[in-house]
């Protein structure tokens, strides 16, 4: 039973899973959101470019995404803050950061994004970096749980090499 990648601690059967298949819609803007992480970490491009807002699509380059996606190596999500984005609502934002490993490096990426709603279809339109640091981070101390949830150490997994 392999747990959801975007460490909603859920299994993936019953949180991404279902979406990134098409089975159902997201239906929060966190939700899509937790489902684009998921994406890249199972690489799903085709998912990844048909979630982008129909008006940024077209300057999308898939080639870059799936350049993007075959060098890193996504580690953990923590979703720092949501804003409106529910299941009647139109627009939202979410503000997560993101811990993944490229060429060895362990790197975060922090956005706050907006997510817009149309015709019932969530989209990801843009995200900033935000210039305050957030509240909370992902632990990297050596002896600490590794974040990708390995139960392993952190010095004996994802901080291996870093």
């Amino acid at each position: 039973m392999e747990k959801c990648p975007c460490n909603s601690n859920l299994l993936y059967s019953d949180c991404c899973s279902p979406i990134l298949e098409g089975k159902i819609q997201a239906p929060t803007a966190e939700k899509l959101m937790r489902s684009r992480y998921t994406a890249h970490v199972k690489n799903k491009i085709d998912y990844i470019v048909n979630t982008f807002h129909p008006d940024t699509r077209k300057n999308t380059k898939r080639s870059t995404i799936e350049q993007w996606a075959s060098k890193t190596s996504w580690q953990g999500l923590e979703i720092i803050n949501v804003s409106a984005g529910g299941e009647n609502a139109e627009m939202g934002r979410v503000e997560f950061k993101a811990l993944y490993k490229i060429d060895k490096r362990l790197k975060f990426h922090h956005e706050d994004s907006l997510f817009q709603k149309i015709e019932g279809l969530w989209y990801y339109v843009d995200g900033i970096t935000p210039k305050t640091q957030p509240k909370r981070s992902f632990k990297t101390g050596r002896n600490d749980p590794c974040h990708c949830g390995s139960n392993k150490k952190f010095k004996k997994c994802c901080g291996k090499n870093s």
